[in-house]
């Protein structure tokens, strides 16, 4: 499927993929490992949970017998160094430990979810969040996280959406590298830096229906084009670690794919690093139903070259039997063991396994960069008569309505075990700190929480709106309903907050929507209800002076869709990459019901099969996202018309701020194969940029592209770049319709 497979018994390390000492690393490890004994080997396989800042007798022995090489959970900070004190100190080979932590946005401090970060179109913020984060887990002794979860997320019902960083295997490359390199700095055993670790994989995100943990069928050549893009530039970047998904991959659950860990990820990427496996997912494979036992179970993973058990104890009660027996060569746990022992002499932990936090630096001011984020990731979906921003000198009351104008828990959003909802700055707090006592202020929750249907709360809640002068709608999904094992079917707005945005707009004042959710909503039955949505994700810790600032003025939203936002669940996947039909519609053969525009405006967004109830577009586009000001593109042109394979070509156009506000706009380049040896999208992201102007200035943006960057897995499984004809646009979204056109000759 995936070409021939590796190997059983790897060679430990890789002349190719040098780093700083890695000869000497090689040295240390080949003589390490001639020194352990096979349990000793196998104990660096295993990880165990520990999280309740008590050593239990049973795993300090284990420590000091050698029989763990990893715990996960702990954050106190004297747990942790008590604990590598039994490793180094009492065990017969000092090996220090890997101290794990989900660390996915955040420590105590916490950014936007991941999906909101990938708003930000910006690689350097992303960065800054995860050397923040790095920098805060380190003080606690935690050495390693659990991110990026860099899968390709097309269906927004799957909870996990909120940890990625969109449908596109594009951004989600580039911003998944970012955060490897904020987590990992410049040098692994730097001393804020803490190994990063690939998730999930592969295919997780395309689980059936959207349900976690469902069935993945993934078809070979969009398994390659599309779903381990991101792993391999994870693995690029230099990323220490990856992990399996849970989930079943074409009848072979990931955490027995030898294909894919082997053969992809080792023999194609010489990846060098480890590779543990999801939360007692080796176990799960009898569940699955590939193997009947726990013997079987750790079999297939060690022969699929997962290096490390995560929490389960298969390998701890089978591997060394499975040895002894003949039925695993014991080349197979060398490399694990000698995988694993390569990522703790690249951390430091064996000249340094203790965290003292006082040498942990600061990088960056946490708050700021957390505000700033906030600040990037949010993405202005509508603004009719141009309501925002709001003018504070014509404000005297306002009205703020809605269960997540004061949550300082639920802003944080999912994955957040160790952030800090004491240092929450809500919208409502931060609005009333900005505004003073300049502007009355009213605030009414309307709702307990975001899925309650009780309406107790309206009369109140439209009573302020119609004593207002303008209403902020503070709405969407509370934390608990994105994140793993939180998928659901239906994607609009929970509880009775359609019919609050109803009532409220009926007392006749501007109402603008602020909505924090973990995924994309399906917001067909409010959008017309209000007068501006401005959508932020789950924003974090500062998320309410972001806002606040956005909703006044003091900054202009720049945020774009990481993923399609539907009209209706129906329509899901409906993602902006998709493929032509043989029939793609035309205004002549579309054919609506319920009065319904079946966007006959905007076939140029090459989306290709359509629902009578509900059009072939979606409510808004990947890429969308509007500003206070407004964005011309003009004169695309391409340097060259025709370029021959191994050759580059410039694609630019001219972007003018039409508007009376600076502002920045991420200008995106999309491309389209028309004719491949496989049929490829209608369109492809390839490039994009980030370009603050100033009122009626002009800038030429420009994206050069080498015909490597138009290669793709083909037919005959080949990765190239094919002669023939392209087209490419310019423009603020997938939708653009600024186009030129080339080709590549042989």
């Amino acid at each position: 499927m995936y070409g021939a497979v590796a190997n059983d018994a790897v060679t430990v390390g890789s002349a190719e993929r040098v780093q700083t000492g890695t000869a000497g690393i090689e040295e240390r490890i080949a003589e390490l490992l001639g020194q352990m004994t096979l349990a000793e080997k196998v104990g660096q396989m295993c990880q165990v949970n520990v999280g309740d800042s008590y050593i239990h007798d049973y795993l300090a022995e284990a420590l000091k017998a050698g029989r763990v090489g990893s715990v996960l959970n702990e954050v106190s900070v004297d747990v942790v160094n008590e604990l590598q004190r039994l490793a180094v100190e009492e065990s017969r080979l000092g090996i220090p430990l890997l101290v794990g932590r989900d660390v996915i946005h955040g420590f105590r401090t916490v950014m936007p979810i991941p999906f909101a970060q990938a708003a930000s179109w910006n690689p350097g913020v992303v960065r800054d969040g995860a050397r923040v984060a790095a920098a805060e887990a380190r003080r606690s002794g935690v050495n390693w996280t659990f991110a990026p979860m860099i899968d390709i997320a097309r269906d927004p019902r799957w909870g996990r959406i909120a940890e990625s960083l969109g449908e596109d295997p594009y951004l989600a490359s580039v911003l998944g590298s970012a955060m490897v390199e904020g987590f990992q700095g410049d040098n692994l055993s730097g001393p804020g830096a803490i190994a990063a670790c690939g998730k999930h994989f592969v295919g997780y995100g395309a689980a059936e229906s959207g349900r976690d943990y469902a069935t993945t069928n993934v078809p070979e050549n969009e398994m390659r084009n599309v779903y381990l893009r991101p792993f391999g530039a994870a693995v690029d970047a230099g990323v220490a670690t990856l992990m399996t998904s849970f989930s079943d991959i074409d009848g072979v659950p990931a955490t027995a794919n030898r294909r894919l860990v082997r053969d992809v990820l080792r023999g194609e990427w010489g990846f060098d690093g480890f590779v543990v496996s999801d939360w007692d997912s080796i176990r799960q494979l009898c569940i699955h139903g590939l193997t009947a036992d726990d013997e079987g179970a750790a079999f297939e993973a060690a022969r699929a070259g997962v290096d490390m058990e995560m929490h389960g104890d298969a390998y701890a009660n089978h591997l060394e039997r499975l040895v002894e027996a003949g039925r695993i060569d014991p080349g197979i746990i060398d490399t694990a063991a000698g995988n694993i022992l390569r990522i703790k002499f690249r951390l430091g932990l064996f000249d340094n396994p203790y965290t003292d936090p006082d040498n942990v630096p600061n990088p960056l001011d946490a708050a700021n960069t957390a505000k700033q984020a906030a600040l990037e990731s949010a993405v202005l979906l509508t603004n009719e008569h141009d309501v925002l921003p709001l003018d504070r000198g014509r404000l005297a009351s306002l009205a703020v309505v809605g269960p997540l104008a004061d949550a300082p828990r639920d802003q944080l959003g999912t994955w957040i075990f160790d952030g800090d909802p004491n240092l929450s700055i809500t919208p409502l707090a931060a609005i009333e700190t900005l505004l003073g006592d300049d502007v009355s202020i009213r605030h009414v929750p309307a709702l307990a929480t975001t899925r309650s249907r009780d309406v107790s709360g309206f009369d109140d809640a439209v009573s302020a709106a119609a004593a207002a002068d303008a209403v902020l709608l503070f709405l969407g999904e509370e934390a608990i309903l994105s994140g793993e094992a939180h998928s659901r079917a239906d994607i609009g707005l929970p509880g009775a907050q359609a019919e609050l945005v109803r009532q409220v707009r009926e007392a006749g004042k501007p109402v603008v929507a602020v909505i924090m959710a973990g995924r994309p909503l399906t917001l067909a039955n409010v959008v017309d209800n209000v007068d501006a949505i401005l959508f932020t994700g789950h924003p974090g810790t500062m998320g309410g002076p972001a806002i606040a600032d956005l909703v006044f003025g003091r900054a202009s939203p720049a945020g774009k869709l990481p993923a399609t936002f539907p009209r209706m669940v129906g329509q899901v996947p409906i993602y902006y990459a998709q493929k032509n039909t043989g029939k793609p519609p035309t205004p002549e053969t579309v054919v609506m019901i319920d009065d319904i525009d079946p966007g006959a405006d905007q076939l140029s967004t090459g989306l290709t099969a359509y629902h009578l109830d509900a059009g072939y577009t979606p409510l808004f586009a990947f890429g969308h996202g509007l500003s206070y000001t407004s964005f011309c593109y003009e004169n695309i042109r391409c340097s060259r018309t025709e370029l021959r394979l191994g050759n580059s070509l410039t694609i630019s156009a001219e972007l003018t701020n039409t508007g009376e506000r600076a502002a920045v706009e991420v200008a995106q380049l999309y491309v389209r194969d028309l004719v491949g040896s496989v049929t490829r999208p209608v369109r492809e992201l390839k490039g994009f940029c980030r370009v603050h102007l100033e009122p009626g200035e002009s800038k030429t943006v420009e994206f050069a592209l080498h015909t490597d960057d138009l290669a793709f897995y083909g037919r005959d499984n080949g990765y190239a770049a094919e002669p023939g004809e392209f087209y490419a646009w310019i423009g603020g979204s997938s939708a653009a319709e600024l186009m030129t056109a080339f080709r590549i000759v042989e």
